[in-house]
């Protein structure tokens, strides 16, 4: 099947059934790259730091090229006036992730089990490793459904080109996530069975988000402009917060910034190309 077919295949169907089967196949490549935890006994720290700066690049330029863009194109009036709904919904999308932050018992990957974040709890290191993952994948989820919806409402800037263009980068920036988080709950002592299977469970919350968000935009047209900005900002906090600090723990922080570049490089294409 080539790519047009696949644009068209997405564009013919449902679009809550279409974002929920394009947010299954960036599960999938999270599980997938969970799997590779059957095959590699250690993760080098310089590859580990490099994939999350991958994700990093790829977060954010979705962000820019394929959420905040497309929602001020969209948005009525002029000047200052068109970018309200931007920055209103980037505001909230950064707030919602902020308190979640502080409320949901999570630690980041490379991070000490003293410096857990979000409400006191005995919950396992493992547990809590996997709940960090997860959160990142809450607005990419998110990010996709919006779009898909936005398409189906028949909005400028909103098309099934990017739409699809965002869930195969997400996609490709969730297997090594997926990676990722197996790899260090296996050095925590899992079996190479649980590590797949709480590395994959990170993502199962994309599909869910990726509903929710189509059915809302499909339900309450006029958010859109607000609902795209929402998961772009909710994406670049997880990014700033989240994903650099957690390659910024050892001495592989170039690696890491290259994997950011070409993540970011990757994300944009596939937009500019695709969209």
């Amino acid at each position: 099947m080539t790519m047009q077919q696949i644009i068209d295949y997405f564009g013919s169907i449902d679009p809550v059934l279409a974002a929920l089967y394009a947010t299954l196949f960036t599960w999938a490549l999270t599980a997938l790259g969970a799997s590779l935890v059957f095959l590699f006994k250690t993760m080098n720290r310089a590859v580990l730091d490099g994939m999350l700066g991958f994700t990093g690049g790829v977060m954010v330029a979705a962000s820019f090229w394929s959420l905040l863009a497309p929602g001020i194109e969209m948005s009525p009036g002029e000047g200052f006036v068109k970018v309200i709904p931007a920055a209103v919904g980037f505001f909230l999308g950064a707030l919602f992730l902020f308190g979640l932050d502080k409320v949901l018992p999570h630690l980041h990957i490379n991070f000490k089990e003293s410096e857990k974040e979000g409400v006191k709890t005995p919950w396992h290191k493992t547990t809590l490793l996997t709940l960090a993952i997860t959160m990142h994948n809450i607005p990419e989820g998110l990010a996709v459904g919006v779009l898909f919806g936005g398409v189906a409402a028949g909005f400028d800037g909103a098309t099934i080109g990017g739409a699809v263009a965002l869930a195969l980068g997400i996609g490709l920036q969730n297997f090594p996530e997926g990676f990722a988080v197996a790899m260090p709950l296996r050095r925590q002592g899992l079996s190479r069975t649980k590590s797949f299977m709480y590395g994959q469970a990170s993502a199962l919350v994309e599909p869910i988000a990726a509903v929710i968000g189509a059915w809302a935009v499909l339900t309450f047209q006029p958010i859109l402009p607000y609902a795209l900005s929402f998961a772009a900002g909710a994406m670049i906090f997880v990014v700033v917060e989240e994903v650099i600090p957690e390659t910024q723990q050892d001495k592989y922080t170039d690696i890491a910034v290259m994997g950011f570049i070409g993540g970011f490089i990757v994300m944009m294409a596939l937009d500019v190309g695709l969209g």
